[in-house]
C-alpha cells in the first residue's frame, strides 16, 4: 500500500474512532434525553462509518468490501429509526418536556387519536 492511502487510513480509523468515543462521552454526560439520543445517533453512526472506510481502504476482497457496506447499510437504516422510536416512547411516557421542542407535531397526532377513538 502506498504511503498517501495508508494516512487516508489511518486518518479514517482515527477520526471514526474519537467520533464513536465522543459519543459515548456524551452519552454518559449529557442530561436530557433528546441531546442523548442525538449523540447516540449522529457521531456515532459517522463514526462507525468512516471506520468503516478505513477498513476499506485497507481491504481489497469482494466479500470483505461487501460485508462492509452492509454494515453501514444496516447502520444507516436502524439507527435513526432506533432513534426515532426512542424519541416516540420517551414522548409518550411523559419523559420529554414538550416545551423545549420547536414543534410538536405528535401532540397534534395524539389529539386526533384521541378525539377519533373516544
Amino acid at each position: 500500500m502506498n504511503p498517501v492511502a495508508e494516512v487516508v487510513v489511518s486518518i479514517a480509523l482515527l477520526l471514526g474512532c474519537l467520533l464513536t468515543v465522543l459519543a459515548a462521552v456524551g452519552l454518559l454526560r449529557l442530561s436530557d434525553l433528546l441531546a442523548r439520543m442525538h449523540t447516540t445517533a449522529k457521531p456515532q453512526v459517522l463514526g462507525v462509518l468512516l471506520a468503516l472506510v478505513g477498513v476499506g481502504l485497507q481491504l481489497h476482497r469482494a466479500t470483505d468490501i461487501a460485508m462492509i457496506v452492509a454494515i453501514g447499510a444496516f447502520q444507516l437504516l436502524t439507527v435513526p429509526v432506533a432513534a426515532h422510536m426512542v424519541g416516540r416512547a420517551a414522548y409518550r411516557t411523559g419523559q420529554v418536556d414538550p416545551s423545549v421542542l420547536a414543534h410538536d407535531d405528535l401532540a397534534e397526532e395524539l389529539e386526533r387519536e384521541r378525539r377519533s377513538a373516544g
